[in-house]
């Protein structure tokens, strides 16, 4: 059977952006700015540069900031650890409205590193999602007013180690607990009067192109609370993409800024981008990250990758092409 593939202005001319309580939002995967892009960055340079006219054209801009932005610490013992120079948040706050936490290196160099990117984002006016001084306040979600809709956006990690989670009393992420999350999920609407709710997922193993049953359960129970999409990384490739109750569930978009991939699959990501209005998300399509060895994507608007709109039963495949009007 030949498959279906689209433009991607032809999905989006039939989800008009300039309608009224409309909003895009964009979401790339993981994020690391030290090594060598970080080093592209001091010297003026710009590792997301390729993307920067797709983010313009978004409402909600944000990605996973897979490490510690600071300048103190000390590296905990792992494998890998990353902390960028603080001088990379002027490249991010030119791209991205703010960024989720909650995944297994925002706590590499510990917890006052961890507090001091927290004070940095603050001061460069970069919004922040499962990440907080205290478990209270990384349990609340990001709200973000745009276009008479009021959205709601949660972020949790499940990838060890679980030290890196907020404590009462003690700055860190938000650990996907499922009661927890279900009962943030929940408080978005009652307490934060959300219209739209967005959990961010870190979760999944490594290389694992289909996600597990453990991600697949999670997502529904998140969709059941009352989770419009479900959005999830840490893979380090991209996974399949699910509907459930009529809502997307994009597993895993991969990495986006990215040095150290062993392999062409993780050199490839999606750049997502969600449709919104006061049903929830009616319409998304990918954009196609191709990462090189030093980390940087390029933006390949040739390959075919997933797109779906309301009321497709499942996703189709579509070819960026030339971009649809805002």
């Amino acid at each position: 059977m030949m498959a279906i593939v689209l433009t991607t202005q032809a999905v989006w001319a039939q989800t008009p952006h300039t309608a009224s309580k409309q909003v895009q939002l964009v979401f790339a995967g993981d994020t690391t700015l030290d090594s060598t892009p970080g080093a592209l960055i001091k010297k003026g340079g710009d590792p997301l540069q390729a993307f920067g006219e797709l983010f313009a054209q978004a409402d909600v801009r944000l990605l996973n900031l897979e490490c510690v932005v600071a300048t103190t610490g000390k590296a905990v013992p792992k494998h890998y650890t990353f902390r960028a120079h603080p001088r990379v948040l002027q490249t991010l706050k030119r791209h991205v409205d703010g960024v989720t936490l909650a995944n297994n290196h925002s706590g590499d160099y510990g917890r006052a590193a961890f507090a001091e990117m927290l004070t940095l984002l603050s001061s460069h006016q970069i919004a922040q999602a499962g990440g907080g001084m205290n478990l209270r306040e990384a349990h609340t979600p990001w709200m973000v007013e745009k276009n008479g809709l009021r959205i709601a956006i949660l972020s949790y990690n499940e990838f060890m180690p679980r030290s890196y989670e907020a404590d009462s009393h003690a700055p860190g992420v938000a650990w996907s607990e499922d009661e927890q999350v279900v009962d943030d999920i929940r408080r978005a609407r009652s307490i934060h009067r959300a219209d739209v709710v967005l959990p961010f997922m870190h979760w999944g193993w490594e290389n694992e192109p289909t996600a597990n049953p453990r991600q697949r359960a999670l997502a529904k129970k998140m969709i059941e609370a009352g989770a419009d999409a479900v959005v999830g990384g840490h893979p380090h490739v991209t996974q399949d993409i699910e509907l459930y109750q009529g809502k997307p569930i994009i597993y895993s978009v991969g990495n986006f800024v990215m040095k150290e991939t062993d392999n062409p699959q993780q050199r490839a990501g999606w750049v997502l981008r969600l449709n919104i209005d006061a049903t929830g998300v009616h319409a998304f399509d990918t954009h196609v990250a191709r990462i090189n060895h030093q980390g940087v994507p390029s933006y390949d608007k040739q390959a075919p990758s997933p797109c779906w709109q309301r009321p497709w039963g499942q996703e189709r495949q579509c070819v960026a092409g030339s971009r649809p009007d805002k």
